[in-house]
């Protein structure tokens, strides 16, 4: 897992270790967490779309966290965790730390079986730092040496001024 604010390079690791992965011959598999778990309720192709994520040897779940989940897809996203336990990898990037999933789940209970099985096995790695996406405004003095989140507030602020 790679947990961090948003900007600091997440998805960037995650797609050059997907990269890596097939150039060594495993197949891979990359989505947003949230199209993974809505696209399938969509199609109403469940069971065809958990039995197509759970084949990659390595597959990337973007962005968990960001977008609030339903309980459907908390529940869709616990089934397909226990699908590839200990048969596949699989990478997440996310926003929220792993004490606040019980948030983005909407469900402790279910948080908490999802993580037991993600942990067992698991790297964490934390990156912090500020947004490489702000980093041009900062060398500009547009935006201050603030965080992320404050200059994002910053620039709304300063828009609703104008």
């Amino acid at each position: 897992m790679f947990l961090g604010p948003p900007g600091v390079g997440k998805t960037h690791l995650s797609i050059a270790l997907g990269r890596d992965a097939i150039e060594r011959g495993y197949t891979t598999a990359f989505t947003t967490a949230v199209t993974l778990l809505t696209k399938a309720q969509q199609e109403g192709r469940l069971e065809e779309r958990l039995s197509y994520y759970g084949k990659p040897k390595l597959l990337i779940a973007d962005e968990l966290g960001y977008l609030p989940l339903s309980t459907g897809s908390a529940h869709l996203f616990f089934q397909l965790v226990s699908k590839r336990y200990e048969r596949g990898s699989l990478l997440i990037t996310s926003n929220r730390s792993v004490g606040e999933w019980g948030e983005v789940f909407g469900d402790t209970v279910v948080a908490t079986a999802i993580l037991d099985r993600l942990l067992h096995h698991s790297h964490v790695i934390t990156i912090r730092g500020d947004s490489y996406r702000l980093m041009e405004k900062r060398r500009s003095g547009l935006v201050g040496s603030a965080t992320a989140k404050e200059a994002i507030t910053e620039s709304k602020s300063t828009t609703k001024e104008n």
